[in-house]
């Protein structure tokens, strides 16, 4: 996790630059990290007078009420024990929090182990959060916590194992020798993303924004199935009727909302603006922000924007290295859905919810399709002379996430017609507007 601002690296600070909502959670949870180990952890901070009403009123994925789950609290000897002394042939990342092993538990499960370097990014405020986020939360597109360790100056976090790393490592910075991820892996991941996104956003009372969505950060299973890691920086969302809170600019930058670089205002829509970077990086297998290529190329949706705008320059987005393989109707939607996300108007962003339908539908693979499940187009069943079985689909919900994805990408033109209008208009009342391309 990039633990910095979206501008430079941020010193660590003490209270002085920590929200009191932030310092009321790091408060509260380090009480409950010297508790007993079956003590429950706290579900939300007691900065919210609704405190016992949204631990009783949080959902699980399904809709069912669920309570904080208390991860196990391990001693450091346990999980050295583990990692057979943090070998280095059991190293599986490092970053500015330090590193992850992979261990094996005395019960025989494989473990991934973080053992957090407390002059990095990652400091003991984010250890705490994400592990009251992680206890609280539950969703299978989110990375289940198994435990943590506090032992003296020592803290690691405990996670299930993810067989196949993070997305970044089959995503970016492919040779052309290398096999890419098929598009069909590339919609699935960005489907279960933004159900994870979802699940945060409408679904968790109070809602959480996750402010750290990139492709590190999505782990990936033996199925290709993402799930969403690293709490460190996410945040309560607004409640009792507020819009927006106000917070430090953190995150990683090339994924940062404009407004929340601006304002410093954070909401639900700062999330969906990352989640339009994450679906470009998917699309086009570029880094949000690559210093490697021409300044003019560098930053991501800097460089796509005139293509977003074109619907006949939307196959330039898409990975040379897919070759072509990929349905062309479900491209064009698929960067509707990316460009909505992208948009710079914070309010006329979709839900979450709107982009899990569309990509449900780009994502859908029906069955009988004989060893082309990563290649094929999703959509294409009947006119695929490959396709050998037969689907009983409910139609009605197959003919409305086609719609959402249509209203999106009708959206999008919408909004670019609407602020063609709106130019034409000031200008008639000589006023000086943005010009169309500061917007996407």
């Amino acid at each position: 996790m990039s633990c910095f601002s979206c501008f430079k690296p941020e010193k660590k600070m003490k209270s002085k630059g920590m929200e009191a909502r932030e310092v009321t959670v790091v408060k509260k949870y380090g009480a409950s990290l010297k508790n007993s180990e079956s003590e429950k952890l706290p579900c939300v901070p007691s900065d919210h007078k609704q405190s016992s009403e949204a631990a009783a009123n949080t959902e699980s994925h399904n809709g069912s009420p669920v309570t904080a789950r208390t991860g196990k609290k391990f001693t450091f000897r346990e999980l050295a024990t583990a990692t057979n002394n943090f070998r280095s042939d059991r190293l599986l990342g490092e970053g500015g929090f330090g590193r992850v092993y992979k261990g094996q538990l005395e019960n025989g499960q494989v473990v991934a182990v973080k053992r957090l370097d407390l002059n990095g990014f990652q400091g003991n405020k984010e250890f705490l959060v994400e592990v009251m986020m992680l206890s609280l939360l539950n969703h299978p597109n989110l990375v289940s916590l198994v435990g943590y360790c506090s032992d003296g100056d020592q803290r690691l976090l405990v996670y299930e194992y993810m067989a196949l790393g993070s997305l970044a490592d089959h995503l970016l910075d492919n040779t052309p020798d290398q096999v890419p991820l098929s598009w069909h892996i590339r919609m699935k991941i960005a489907h279960g993303t933004a159900k994870g996104l979802e699940y945060l956003h409408e679904k968790a009372n109070p809602p959480v924004i996750y402010r750290d969505l990139k492709s590190p950060n999505i782990l990936l299973d033996d199925e290709y199935n993402p799930k969403l890691s690293d709490f460190g920086l996410a945040k309560l969302g607004p409640v009792g009727g507020k819009a927006h809170i106000s917070t430090r600019v953190m995150g990683t930058y090339g994924y940062c909302a404009p407004e929340y670089i601006k304002t410093r205002q954070l909401t639900t829509k700062t999330d969906v603006y990352s989640f339009g970077v994450f679906l470009l990086e998917l699309i086009t297998g570029r880094r949000a922000v690559d210093s490697s290529r021409p300044e003019c190329d560098q930053i991501l949706v800097k460089w796509a924007k005139p293509m977003l705008r074109d619907p006949s320059r939307h196959h330039e987005l898409v990975d040379p290295l897919l070759r072509g393989d990929y349905p062309k109707g479900d491209l064009n939607q698929a960067v509707a859905v990316a460009a909505m996300c992208l948009q710079e108007e914070a309010s006329v962003r979709p839900y979450m919810s709107d982009t899990v339908v569309a990509l449900g539908f780009l994502a859908e693979v029906p069955t009988g399709y004989k060893d082309k499940i990563n290649t094929v187009p999703q959509n294409k069943q009947d006119k695929d002379p490959s396709f050998t079985g037969s689907t009983k689909q409910d139609q009605r919900s197959f003919d409305r996430q086609r719609a959402v994805a249509e209203a999106i990408e009708w959206g999008a033109t919408r909004q670019k017609q609407k602020a063609q209008t709106q130019e034409k208009i000031s200008h008639l009342q000589g006023i000086v507007a943005p010009t169309e391309t500061n917007r996407l």
